[in-house]
This record gives structure tokens, sequence and C-alpha cells, in this order.
């Protein structure tokens, strides 16, 4: 590898350097290799290590990186499809569904979220909690909130609590029409809960993304699904197999 040293430019020092850090990844270094230490890699691009650190910090947010304790700073794999949604409408738990319930409590939700179930204040709801899990690692954790009334038939002799709970929450859901959903995405960060189980540090950047299902001329459940915005990117539709490759020039297979 030649030496690269960084011209004076106008955008931050550590910005510029993480385009030069970039370009090397996609030619010199395969998927899971380990980089040079921080010195010789400052050393290469003649820059001081705060700088470099920064550059790395960057590509890690942004999934090109891997930080293992032990191990080391690692090239990420092409961050994975996700498919959030489909052309044909389904309720969660249906057929098909790629989420794993983990559990369920009857508690009173978040103020917004009553308000988006026009639920009373007070009013608890059924809150299942599920994971999604694609190559052997979490991409995604969700809040489902489902109103009493959208499950009136479900009793406590038949899933006292748990994921046999929550799986009998989804199959009474089933049983109403859905007549609609909608979804909305938006860019968060990653609260405590969300970080432990997704192996993110608290404050990662992730990628929330809003679904609201539509009976009886009401919402009849509301999901909040928090997706790892670092390995996966999210498709709808049946676009799961485009391929989207890290470097800014290469486009849509």
């Amino acid at each position: 590898m030649g030496t690269t040293q960084l011209e004076s430019v106008p955008e931050p020092k550590y910005w510029h350097l993480k385009t030069v850090l970039s370009e090397a990844l996609d030619s010199e270094f395969s998927v899971g290799e380990i980089l040079p230490n921080e010195r010789d890699l400052a050393a290469r691009f003649g820059v001081a290590r705060a700088t470099l650190r920064q550059a790395l910090e960057q590509l890690e947010l942004e999934g090109r990186l891997q930080r293992r304790r032990g191990v080391g700073t690692t090239v990420a794999p092409p961050r994975m499809g996700v498919a959030v949604g489909s052309d044909e409408h389904a309720w969660p738990g249906a057929s098909g569904d790629a989420w794993q319930p983990a559990d369920c409590i009857l508690a009173v939700p978040p103020a917004a979220v009553a308000t988006a179930l026009e639920t009373g204040a007070e009013e608890p709801v059924h809150i299942v909690r599920r994971s999604r899990v694609s190559h052997g690692q979490p991409v995604a954790a969700e809040l489902l909130y489902i109103p009493a009334d959208s499950v009136p038939e479900l009793t406590a002799i038949d899933a006292p609590s748990g994921a046999p709970r929550a799986r009998a929450v989804l199959r009474e859901l089933q049983r109403l029409e859905l007549e609609g959903q909608d979804q909305a995405v938006e860019l968060g960060s990653a609260r405590a809960d969300d970080a432990k189980e997704l192996d993110r540090l608290p404050g990662a950047p992730v990628l929330v993304v809003t679904t609201r299902f539509l009976a009886a001329g009401r919402t009849a459940a509301l999901s909040v699904a928090t997706y790892r915005a670092d390995t996966c990117r999210l498709t709808f539709g049946d676009t799961g197999g485009v391929e989207i490759h890290h470097g800014p020039e290469r486009q849509a297979s």
C-alpha cells in the first residue's frame, strides 16, 4: 500500500479522511479483515490519531466497520436488506412474519401511543415485545400496542404470560378484518432498552418504523419497530432482493 497524505481541504479533516478510508476499504480490504492499528493508519495518512479515531467512529456509525473488544477493528459486511412491508397488508404474526414474540404485558402506553389508539390516558393496553434476527444477529426490536377491545376474546387462562401470551394476543388480533395500514420511517437514537436488545450502545443511530393497523374504522394496533441503522437497510413492497452497495458511485442492481 502506498502512502496517502491529506491535502488542505475546506471540509473537516476527519471527514475527508473518512472518504479516503472508505475508498481503501472497497479496494484493499475484504469483509472481516482486521485493519492495521491506529498508529500505523495515522502514519499512513499523515494525520493525528485523534483525527483518525473520529473518522473510524464515523465509519462505524455508517456500518462500514465493526469494533470488537479483543479482536480489533474489522471490515463490516454489506447492509442486510430487511423487508418491512409488502404489497399485501397483513396482521403482525401472520404467516411469513419474520418477527419472534418475546413477551406481552398489560400496561398504560406512552401518551402519544394512547392518542394514536384513541384510548383513555390511563387505559392499559396489551404491549407485545418482539425481536427480529437476520444472519444470526439482532437487527430490530418492536413494541406492538394493542387495545383490549381489539382482542375481546383473549383470556388469561389461554395464555397467562410471556411469549405464549404474546402469540395468543396476535392470534386474536387476526380475527379482525384488516382494512389497511400505513407506515412512517424516521431516524432516531437507540434508547437504553433497545440498545441492549440490539447489541448497540445507547444513542446509536437507528431507524424507527411506525405502522398503524386499521380495522373497523379505527386504529386496531400500533407497531413501533427500531432497526439498527448500521447493519440493515429497509425495503418496502416486493423489493427485498435489491442490493445497494456502500460506494456512492454504485447503483442498485
